[in-house]
């Protein structure tokens, strides 16, 4: 594109886009981390109720977020036409842009918002990965439901006196730069070579309209309504907790404000004839108490979170655990299809850029991701051992199976099991061979 369009696509359609959709996702950022939005309060209200006001505040939705993302750890890709070690080319820009640990970031970032990108891009020595938030770019799809990669993405990096954007396209990144106040600048042009807009989407729940609703924004009525509860408890707590003693007749001349600042708690107070002590009852906070637990279990059932993730705890019986999980386990599984095939569009792009053509054109490459099911090694062990003994498993291919061990790990116990084999196997080996008919 020429500068004159550049500068035009940029200022009057995808920066204002990208304003729009920032001022809708700072909202949910303030939910998804610990700054939710506080309830009406009148102007001239008690500093006090202030306090209690954000005392009251919880990071609800945050956890719900964590809960999803702490399951979400993709190790490996495979593919059943290939071998382990034809696949490791294809794998190798995933270890060299360190998306073992970005690749959380990515996640949470898609979860919590709906939306998360990352940008591949040639570098040295290899294709360079970054993971980028979508409150940092905006993307602009031909058909949002359908389309692989976008037309256009503008990504903003803020600085200190002035805010620099990268324009991406099939062709190029143009390089813009806009001071405080100032108009918007053209710095420089880089092609790319990648035949796309090198941007990939990460859509938490996308539909056939394009739409991508996040964790967070749905539950923020939840939310606030839980927080409003929490609140109304502290205020009971607070002023209303204990019981208040009254006493009526006494003489208005003795109730002076230095008799009042001299009764202390061991003090007796006495009065003459018609003179009546009594009692105002305390407010009982079991009322508060259980409408907070049904908020909780509101907030479980529609965000498909187990009450035992806020801290709950239930007593029933490992079934009945496994039973309050399925709904987990079904969303994280949605999720891991969705997050993975994208994780694998982000590979074959970083196959483009290091000019690996049949890698780019490998349509088999599967993800494969972490069991981070809540297991004890020994039923793991237990499990993997049927498997074996019932199913005749080679136990070899399931050592990466077990809580605990990597891939890597994995990988060297077979070398070495290939180096030291067994007495068993060296006699399966030799009778095998005996076997084998003479030519």
């Amino acid at each position: 594109m020429k500068t004159a369009d550049v500068l035009g696509l940029a200022r009057d359609r995808l920066i204002p886009l990208f304003e729009t959709e920032k001022r809708k996702l700072d909202r949910i950022d303030q939910w998804y981390r610990w700054d939710p939005e506080r309830p009406t309060l009148p102007r001239h209200t008690d500093p006090e109720l202030k306090y209690l006001l954000d005392l009251a505040r919880t990071p609800w939705l945050g956890l719900v977020v964590t809960t999803v993302a702490q399951m979400l750890y993709m190790e490996r890709v495979y593919s059943a036409t290939r071998t382990p070690e034809s696949v490791g080319p294809f794998w190798m820009p995933w270890q060299r842009n360190d998306m073992k640990t970005r690749q959380i970031a990515i996640h949470r970032a898609a979860l919590a918002y709906g939306l998360a990108y990352t940008t591949v891009l040639p570098g040295q020595p290899g294709a360079v990965i970054t993971g980028v938030s979508p409150r940092q770019m905006f993307a602009v799809y031909g058909d949002a439901a359908e389309d692989e990669f976008p037309v256009y993405a503008i990504r903003q990096i803020p600085q200190a006196k002035a805010t620099l954007w990268r324009l991406l396209d099939e062709e190029q990144v143009y390089y813009l730069a806009q001071e405080q106040g100032g108009r918007l600048e053209f710095v420089e042009a880089r092609g790319h070579d990648m035949g796309v807009c090198p941007v990939v989407r990460y859509a938490n729940q996308l539909d056939l309209e394009g739409r991508a609703p996040g964790e967070v924004e749905p539950l923020i009525p939840v939310a606030g309504r839980l927080n409003k509860t929490d609140y109304d408890r502290l205020l009971a707590q607070h002023f209303n907790s204990w019981k208040v003693r009254t006493a009526t007749g006494l003489d208005e001349s003795a109730n002076t404000p230095d008799t009042k600042m001299r009764l202390r708690q061991q003090d007796v107070l006495t009065g003459g004839e018609g003179v009546e002590f009594d009692t105002l009852d305390e407010t009982p906070l079991e009322g508060f108490v259980k409408a907070h637990d049904s908020d909780l279990e509101a907030l479980a059932g529609v965000s498909q979170t187990p009450v035992t993730a806020y801290g709950k705890i239930i007593n029933v019986s490992a079934e009945g655990l496994v039973e309050l999980r399925a709904s987990l386990r079904a969303k994280v599984l949605e999720r891991k299809t969705a997050f993975g095939g994208s994780h694998v569009r982000s590979l074959r792009l970083a196959a483009v850029a290091e000019g690996r053509p049949d890698d780019a054109a490998d349509f088999t490459i599967e993800p494969r991701w972490a069991d981070e099911e809540a297991t004890t090694l020994g039923q793991a062990v237990d499990a993997l051992g049927k498997s074996v003994t019932m199913l005749g498993v080679p136990p070899e291919l399931l050592w990466d199976r077990i809580p605990g061990v990597d891939l890597t790990t994995a990988e060297a116990w077979r070398k070495y099991a290939d180096a030291h084999p067994s007495p068993d196997r060296v006699q399966a080996d030799a009778i095998a061979r005996q076997l084998v008919p003479k030519v």
